[in-house]
């Protein structure tokens, strides 16, 4: 399927600020970025990255003082089925490549090493991909949706006893339990198709049977069509804006349909 894609960021700097953008749909084996642009209003020279993990693309730039407008605008085909996770394998430890181990550790908002007990007790007898449903299914089913009931502050361990958060806290949740397992697990930033409000939108991706694989615990929109933008060990590294100083939003807006 194609899907076009808009991400408009509106805001206000009191004074020069070092900014760091990852708005840009990457391009993956399942995902093809067939058109982009991205400008940006009020901005010194743009600086590009590669992203964690060697996907997708990281840009520098400092802003002037007053309004900074960054407008991305971009057009990708998604080809990705839907994978029966249930059926899939745990990959033995010491076959996982260099690049996955940093996903099977606790990070700072995904504390794995306070959920060992509680994952061994409430499911003893799952592995594998069995285990990971039904840990993307406790945490759709325990937890509630309820905009602006967390905040950049609240990690894995508070969400599990609020019960409550955002895409990110279901995100994070999601993977401090399945790492807490020795299953490397890690947050992906995307453009959902069907995501009501439309927004960045949070995810995880799960390595079964040598391969990542999305899952989603909120269940707001398809796996299928999302377009992945960044990927990282928790929200820290897949923000879609990261300001070093000062900022005031004006308007943000994402838009996402099929093209």
């Amino acid at each position: 399927m194609r899907v076009a894609i808009e991400a408009i960021l509106d805001y206000d700097f009191a004074e020069p600020t070092d900014v760091l953008l990852a708005v840009e749909a990457a391009g993956m084996p399942d995902q093809r970025v067939v058109t982009q642009s991205h400008i940006i209003d009020n901005a010194g020279p743009l600086t590009n990255k590669m992203g964690g993990s060697g996907i997708g693309r990281r840009t520098w730039t400092r802003t002037g003082t007053g309004r900074m407008l960054s407008t991305y605008r971009s057009t990708v085909d998604v080809d990705r089925a839907r994978v029966d996770i249930a059926t899939l394998a745990k990959s033995p430890l010491p076959s996982l490549p260099e690049e996955v181990l940093p996903f099977i550790w606790p990070s700072r908002y995904c504390e794995a090493d306070r959920f060992g007990s509680f994952v061994s007790s409430h499911f003893p007898d799952l592995e594998g991909g069995a285990l990971v449903q039904a840990l993307v299914d406790w945490v759709h089913d325990n937890l509630v949706y309820v905009p602006g009931s967390s905040d950049i502050t609240t990690t894995a361990a508070d969400t599990f006893v609020a019960q409550q958060g955002v895409c990110r806290d279901f995100a994070h949740l999601t993977a401090a339990l399945i790492r807490s397992r020795d299953i490397p697990a890690r947050l992906v930033s995307v453009y959902a198709l069907g995501l009501d409000p439309p927004d960045f939108h949070a995810v995880v991706e799960v390595w079964l049977d040598g391969a990542w694989h999305i899952v989603d615990s909120t269940g707001l929109a398809p796996v299928e069509t999302m377009v992945r933008i960044a990927v990282g060990r928790d929200a820290t590294d897949i923000a879609f804006m990261t300001v070093f100083g000062g900022a005031m939003m004006n308007a943000q807006s994402i838009t996402v349909t099929a093209a």
